[in-house]
């Protein structure tokens, strides 16, 4: 049985193809976006692989906390200080083209000793395709005889619808962004309104009552009460 049992073992390893071998690879760069909370007085880096020969955009925004500014940093798989700012509330910054391997972006609130930032950063790829691939998708799908309709046309319209979907979703994730800023901002004001509107209260109530007492004093009969 255990001879069986190796045999069959044997078989299936030389039958089934490995695992992880054929058509691995890294896997596909994709956008992303992230929402996180940075302490007062901290510092936060995020790595995000890239290609090389891409295009990538960072937009990031102070959405929470007092003063709405961060110190912002980025650097080059190779330690290059390619973006440095100060106190800003948000920014855009293109890289191209990009260099293969791990950009580094951080977030600084150091200059922060009692309020934490809520911070929303973008990352947008943008990664030409080979020409190969375009060929061989075009050969694929275009038949035998012509159509009237040239397939460099359809593939231009595709393209182009894509681009426009794709910078719509990103102006979408924007406004919201820009919406949760102006709310949190306006929840602030608001507890500040309320907060000043409950002690002008008790300064008035508290004045009315020392005028009351004041006036009281003034018309209370002084003179001895005979015996």
């Amino acid at each position: 049985m255990m001879a069986a049992g190796a045999a069959l073992a044997l078989a299936l390893w030389l039958l089934l193809p490995p695992v992880g071998v054929e058509g691995a690879g890294p896997p596909p760069i994709q956008d992303g976006e992230f929402t996180f909370l940075l302490p007062a007085g901290r510092k936060q880096c995020f790595y995000q692989s890239a290609p090389a020969n891409a295009s990538l955009e960072t937009e990031y925004q102070v959405i929470g906390g007092a003063g709405l500014d961060v110190d912002f940093t980025l650097e080059s798989p190779q330690g290059v200080l390619l973006v440095s700012e100060s106190r800003k509330a948000d920014g855009v910054h293109t890289v191209e083209p990009t260099e293969a391997g791990d950009y580094k972006l951080c977030f600084d609130n150091s200059f922060s000793t009692i309020s934490e930032k809520l911070v929303f950063f973008e990352l947008i790829f943008d990664s030409l395709q080979d020409d190969e691939e375009v060929e061989g998708w075009a050969e694929a799908v275009e038949p035998e005889e012509m159509l009237d309709v040239k397939m460099e046309d359809i593939k231009e319209s595709i393209e182009t619808m894509k681009t426009r979907l794709e910078r719509s979703i990103q102006m979408l994730t924007l406004l919201r962004a820009f919406d949760a800023r102006d709310r949190n901002l306006q929840e602030g004001n608001l507890e500040r309104v309320n907060f000043w509107s409950a002690v002008n209260v008790a300064v008035l109530l508290l004045v009315a009552v020392l005028q009351v007492c004041t006036l009281k004093r003034f018309f209370q009969d002084k003179r001895p009460v005979p015996t």
